[in-house]
Formats: structure tokens, sequence, C-alpha cells
């Protein structure tokens, strides 16, 4: 459609407005990590064993003891379920802030956030993890320059399943740090423009 002054005018009606794409594979990646700190959380809380020991043996009776492995037991393991559990809780939030918030983002401000929040968090199930991890090696090991025995002898499901947990957890932390660095590069590529 020509104006009279000899423009070209064009007319276009759009129905859809121009919104921003979502990041599908973020958004995955996301939902992924929650489940493997979900599920590490999971099995590191309800890990328990109870095995029956003999201690001793008068003429042929046996006498037995019950002992009971939890991760209540081992203060590293309790951090464990925590930040696993902060971890898996700040996934979520974070996954629905993605699905409903972008028409409450105020000047780039959840962008930032979230690029910090997911290093905290990252950091936090690291240490976890570490910490974890340092405990399940001394009692499949033991050490044998402070005396302690370990125990994976005794109670080998109990630390197969912390075994799992700790494996699904750190498959939970290298998600969250690919979350991370496409967080931070969505925000750069954002500040760019």
């Amino acid at each position: 459609m020509a104006s009279e002054y000899g423009e070209k005018v064009e007319l276009s009606f759009n129905a859809v407005p121009d919104t921003p794409k979502k990041n599908w594979l973020l958004l995955s990646l996301r939902v992924v990590a929650f489940l493997a700190t979900t599920s590490a959380t999971l099995i590191m809380a309800l890990n328990k064993q109870t095995k029956n020991l003999v201690v001793a043996t008068i003429g042929t009776n046996p006498i037995t003891i019950s002992l009971t492995a939890k991760f209540q037991h081992t203060p590293a393991f309790i951090f464990f379920v925590i930040v696993n559990g902060i971890a898996s809780l700040y996934n979520l939030v974070v996954i629905a802030v993605d699905i409903l918030g972008p028409q409450y983002d105020y000047k780039g401000l959840r962008l930032g956030l979230i690029a910090i929040l997911d290093v905290m968090t990252m950091a936090l199930a690291a240490t976890g993890d570490g910490a974890a991890t340092f405990m399940a090696e001394l009692g499949r090991n033991g050490n044998s320059h402070t005396r302690w025995d370990k125990i994976c002898d005794k109670f080998e499901a109990y630390c197969n399943r912390g075994g799992a947990a700790l494996a699904a957890s750190f498959v939970g932390i290298i998600l969250l740090l690919v979350v991370t660095v496409m967080s931070i590069a969505k925000l750069l590529k954002l500040n760019r423009i």
C-alpha cells in the first residue's frame, strides 16, 4: 500500500506479542539437577540398617547386641541431607520462577539474582558432598593411625545406599555447575545489548 507521497506503508497484524524465548535446555537441566539432589536427600535421609552382632560367647550361648547405623549418627551426613534439601528446594523455586516469572522481572534483576544464588547453592552442595565423602571413605576403609575401624564390612547395605546418595548428589553438583555457567552466560549476553 502506497501513501500519497509515494512511500510504501506496511500494515501487519500480529496477534502474538513478542515474548522472550524460553531456554528449554537450561530448564530441563535444572529439573534433572532437582531430581538428582532430591533423590540424594531422600536416599541418605532414609538410610538405616540394623544388625545383630555377637559380642561374646558364654559356653555355647552367644551374646548378641543389636546395632543400628543411621545417617543421624554422623554430623557430616546430617549436613549432607540439609544442603541437598536446600539445593532441591532452591531448584524447585527457580523452576517455578523460570516458568511463571518473566512477567515479574524488574530490569533484569531476576537473572542476576539467579546467577548469584546458583553459585552459592553449588558451593553449599559441594561442601556437603565433600564432608559426606570424607566420612564415607572413613567408614569404608577406616583409619589405622587413629585406630578407627571400618564399618562397611558390618553394615554393607548402609554403605551402599550412602554411596548411591553420594553418586546422585555428585551428578546434581555437575548439573548445578553447568546450570550456573549457563545462567551467568545468559546474564552476560543480556548485558551486551
